[in-house]
């Protein structure tokens, strides 16, 4: 199709499009507080309907004093059941599909729920609108003009009590439309490979001779990816591979740690990056504007938010709030409830709100994954800040890190340890240990407090990784490619000390 009457169809499409959004930009309470009523009443007569009594929930008050907010392992019982065959649980509609997930965590993989609704009106729809926003903002994008580069899990779809379960890129994979393999590449063939190194090598081998204008795909693997693609075609950057290459849309873990890297190999100045915020439980947020590192919380999706302020998560003062009263500046972890039928469920994440008109949002790390052994509450967000500025100031550059605390002992006070593998590493690792300790009190108040004269915290401990060291930790835990990825903080020593007993 010529790319005139490509652009024209989606110009009607991102008009047509762009009267919702604006909706829900103009009343986001009031289409949030609609939502939740309507998955409450399309709800009222499954299992979980009627053991919270749905039938008579008016409003979001009822809703949260009834129903309990819950983490997988909270659902993980009905979960399994609706993974058996068993319908009308949590969600009035057969649930076929359940993305395999594990996420950094060594338990057991989790099954989530993907419905039909949560397919079409969500991971679909967040695609269509991305590609929207991305035009209407680049009116003379040539993006139709060739393919886009899509890298997803390496896990195959797994048949199972009649339902089927993998990898949530395979699943959105195998349901897309015939006519979407023409626009991208590798093939699915290659796309639902299991064998991740092989997998890799044939996605080059296949793409390297197409017409590439986009990028799709986590950041921690897709450079690994682009790096391969330039080590076999003996090229020094992308453009000279794909000419007409001219965004790249990223999103899975956060961008900040890898962004000097692409702009290295995609060193074109009009070059895009594009962020989302999704995950195997929806797709929540967009990048809405160019050079920007906000993201557009779309409220339109099926999923209606909560948010619980992280300074209170965990405690007995534990309350949600609904996104009327969020604040700026504030870390929350989220909650959502979905049409999949998740009901108050807590994703692990963090975010913080950036603009309350519009709802624009950051990801600031995991509930998780963050160390507060002392009281410093390190979030990630802190940590790759600190990284980014230490590592422009000393010329050096990270493949990938993890932190953990050093517990006290006897008179010891504690510190934390940084296990990092550079691809550029800094002339002096002391100097670097010293500027990377200064920007973390910049940031952190309560990281500075505790380092106060070495009142409770010494200085961090740095240890340099081997090449490879993170790689193989993921190879040997059998969690190459897709959403996997490094625990970069960690309130035990339980990562820290495996990777260090193989960093030899």
């Amino acid at each position: 199709m010529p790319i005139p009457i490509v652009n024209s169809i989606a110009s009607w499409f991102l008009k047509k499009r762009f009267h919702q959004i604006e909706l829900f930009l103009k009343y986001p309470n009031e289409v949030q507080n609609e939502l939740l009523l309507s998955l409450v009443d399309i709800a009222k007569d499954t299992e979980i309907g009627r053991k919270y009594d749905f039938a008579s929930i008016k409003n979001y008050r009822t809703f949260s004093e009834r129903v309990p907010i819950k983490n997988y392992e909270g659902w993980q019982d009905i979960i399994e059941r609706s993974r058996k065959g068993e319908t009308n649980i949590f969600w009035p509609n057969p649930i076929k599909w359940f993305a395999k997930s594990s996420g950094t965590t060594r338990a057991k993989s989790k099954f989530i729920p993907v419905s039909t609704e949560s397919l079409e009106d969500c991971h679909y729809a967040a695609s269509k609108d991305l590609l929207c926003m991305y035009l209407n903002n680049n009116e003379d994008s040539q993006l139709f003009t060739g393919k886009s580069l899509r890298l997803g899990g390496s896990k195959e779809l797994y048949k199972e009590n009649g339902t089927v379960f993998g990898d949530l890129s395979a699943i959105l994979i195998d349901n897309m439309p015939f006519w979407a393999e023409f626009s991208s590449t590798p093939s699915n063939k290659v796309s639902l490979m299991s064998d991740w190194e092989h997998k890799m090598q044939a996605i080059v081998d296949e793409t390297i001779h197409e017409n590439v204008t986009s990028l799709a795909g986590v950041p921690s693997w897709m450079l690994v990816l682009l790096n391969n693609v330039l080590e076999t075609t003996g090229k020094r950057s992308l453009h000279d591979v794909w000419p007409n290459l001219e965004v790249y849309f990223h999103g899975g873990v956060s961008f900040t740690p890898y962004k000097d890297q692409y702009k290295k190999i995609l060193p074109r100045k009009d070059f895009k990056f594009y962020e989302i915020y999704n995950a195997s439980e929806g797709f929540f947020a967009i990048q809405d504007q160019n050079d920007s590192d906000e993201l557009l919380l779309m409220l339109d999706y099926g999923i209606f938010y909560e948010f619980i302020p992280m300074n209170i998560y965990a405690t007995t003062e534990e309350k949600a709030i609904p996104l009327s009263e969020v604040q700026l500046g504030q870390n929350y972890a989220v909650i959502i409830t979905t049409n999949a039928g998740l009901w108050r469920y807590k994703i692990g994440d963090t975010i913080r709100f950036t603009s309350l008109s519009p709802y624009r949002i950051k990801v600031s790390g995991r509930t998780r994954h963050h160390i507060n052994a002392f009281g410093e509450e390190l979030i990630i967000e802190n940590a790759e800040k600190a990284l980014k500025k230490v590592c422009k100031r000393t010329k050096a550059e990270i493949v990938d890190f993890t932190a953990a605390p050093i517990f006290m002992k006897g008179k010891e006070k504690g510190a934390h340890e940084w296990l990092i593998e550079f691809k550029t590493p800094p002339k002096d690792i002391h100097y670097f240990n010293e500027l990377f300790d200064n920007a973390l009190k910049a940031l952190n108040s309560d990281y500075e407090a505790k380092r106060y004269n070495n009142i409770t915290l010494n200085k961090p401990k740095i240890n340099i990784a081997r090449e490879h060291l993170f790689y193989d930790w993921l190879k040997q835990n059998n969690k190459l490619g897709g959403q996997h990825k490094i625990p970069r903080l960690s309130n035990t020593r339980v990562y820290i000390d495996e990777l260090l007993s193989l960093n030899k």
